[in-house]
């Protein structure tokens, strides 16, 4: 039996959230009609567990006196146009031949005490998840939203890394108070007040800069365009595209990637334990591998020494990473196949109470400092930091170590939540498309993945499906040893990665984010 409260009348098809009881089942949410979008995500969320309530807490005052004052330093941020937890914030001035900059970021330890139940719960939580139209904040709304976030014209408390052009960086907590608050849009089209496309220039010169360095030392360079979603107001998804890396996310990412080494390399100057955030040297065979399955597929590599180290694998999948992007660029196959060889040829990154370095990024000490609202490991970072500032006295947690391979799963678990609602999302796209082209039109598409059962197919842009082994009529088909292609048992007919193909879509399990093809 259902047993529902104050619920209102239910309809079928509709999604509720019910928990067992003692001889009936408890009807203790109503999500809503199944045939919208935006109560099917709310329905994963709930699903996964990530909407539980929240801690009680009483946050402290949101004034400070005993800090740096800077609210007369011109400062803006630069986010997604759906964004509202603003975790950082930049600033820029020009200084003989170089540049200083400061980068802000929320002081959120000032307003989540250590040990405090409200700490407990962001750490299990760990992460803020984000699914296309919501998220499951890691912190209450009242502070990722509103007294964490830097907001326009209000003043904010902030870890302040301040970047002379030369000589060590300067850290300290700020109260800041943002003249403008930019999306990357209006930053890419420098629609912003003069002053403020002053600082602009500057950030851009000098990320520039960093990011030219940054390569030249051997960092990765593997770009993973991301589906932005545009929902119809009525329930349905009514369009979606690859937004790859815009200059205007060059000009955050930058100066983010530079405080996190400057905060990072401090720390392990001082032999203290915190949250790196490491990404070890790849496994010598494991780039061997990579090289002989880009060369099986034609795609030219940089010469590999006969007996590899770890620092030699390291410095030679940054020389592969450019070079594949470079031939992608100019050859126009394997856009989602090739990419994707290097990244899983590499050791993922992972969180660990000790500095190992960062071999994606080539930086010898690197952790995650710039968004304390989103991820719990940057609070636990600005803890350590303030507390070796004499800044603050809140304790770090007593098991770092379990700390750390927890915050690492749950990253994979938000990680894996988010594809899902993707798929979810470009499923229920594609079924719409469908509904408007017909279902019998082929569509254009490349192999991006083998495995011995079949081949996933990107197509339309934006989609990707599964043709199975099966459909793949006339002959058996197998794996070959490298695992990038399919081949015909009796003619020797191959369907290698990054080949073309054109394909009809069969069948979508649209609220599983499921996409069967066949042969066109």
């Amino acid at each position: 039996m259902l047993e529902s409260k104050g619920l209102g009348d239910l309809s079928p098809g509709d999604l509720a959230v019910v928990r067992p009881g003692r001889g009936r089942a408890k009807l203790d949410e109503l999500i809503g009609p199944a045939d919208r979008i935006d109560n099917v995500l709310e329905a994963l969320l709930v699903e996964r567990g990530l909407r539980e309530p929240f801690e009680p807490h009483d946050p402290p005052s949101a004034e400070d006196p005993n800090r740096t004052d800077l609210r007369d330093l011109l400062t803006y941020t630069i986010d997604p146009d759906t964004a509202k937890d603003f975790d950082d914030a930049l600033s820029f001035r020009r200084e003989g031949d170089g540049i200083r900059a400061w980068v802000h970021i929320a002081d959120v330890s000032w307003f989540v005490g250590a040990g405090t139940p409200l700490d407990h719960g962001a750490a299990r939580r760990a992460f803020s998840t984000y699914v296309p139209g919501t998220v499951a904040p890691m912190l209450p709304h009242e502070l990722a939203d509103d007294l964490c976030s830097l907001r326009p014209h209000q003043d904010r408390l902030c870890v302040t890394v301040e970047l002379p052009p030369h000589g060590d960086p300067v850290f300290y907590r700020s109260t800041i108070r943002s003249d403008v608050r930019l999306t990357y849009g209006q930053a890419e089209r420098r629609e912003a007040p003069p002053a403020v496309l002053e600082a602009l220039e500057l950030n851009d010169e000098l990320a520039q800069r960093l990011r030219a360095r940054r390569f030249a030392r051997g960092a990765l360079q593997v770009q993973t365009p991301e589906a932005v979603f545009r929902f119809d107001g009525s329930g349905g998804v009514a369009d979606a595209w690859l937004e790859s890396e815009p200059h205007a996310h060059v000009l955050v990412e930058e100066l983010m990637i530079l405080a996190n080494e400057r905060v990072g390399a401090f720390l392990a100057s001082r032999n203290r334990e915190a949250l790196y955030r490491v990404h070890e040297r790849p496994d010598p065979v494991a780039i061997e591998h990579l090289l002989a399955k880009l060369a099986d597929l034609g795609v030219p590599t940089p010469p590999a020494p006969e007996r590899m180290t770890p620092a030699q694998a390291a410095t030679l999948a940054g020389a592969v990473s450019e070079r594949v992007a470079e031939y992608v660029e100019q050859s126009g196959r394997g856009r989602w196949a090739f990419p994707a060889l290097v990244l899983r040829s590499l050791k993922q990154a992972r969180y660990h109470p000790h500095n190992l370095g960062h071999a994606g990024l080539a930086s010898p000490a690197y952790c995650h400092f710039t968004s304390p609202i989103r991820r719990y490991p940057d609070l636990v970072v600005h803890r350590a930091l303030l507390r070796e500032l004499g800044l603050a006295d809140d304790p770090l947690p007593g098991e770092l170590e379990s700390l750390a391979e927890h915050t690492s799963e749950r990253e994979r678990d938000a990680a894996r939540v988010e594809y899902l609602a993707d798929d979810i999302c470009l499923a229920w796209l594609l079924e719409r498309r469908l509904f408007e082209r017909g279902w019998e039109d082929p569509w254009e598409g490349e192999i991006a993945g083998v495995i011995a059962s079949g081949l996933f197919v990107r197509f339309g842009e934006v989609f990707e499906g599964f043709l199975p082994v099966r459909k793949l009529q006339g002959e058996f088909f197998e794996i070959n040893v490298l695992g990038t292609s399919l081949a015909g048992r009796t003619t020797g007919r191959t369907y290698r990665l990054g080949d073309a193909i054109d394909v009809r879509v069969e069948s979508i399990a649209r609220n599983e984010g499921k996409v069967e093809l066949a042969p066109s």
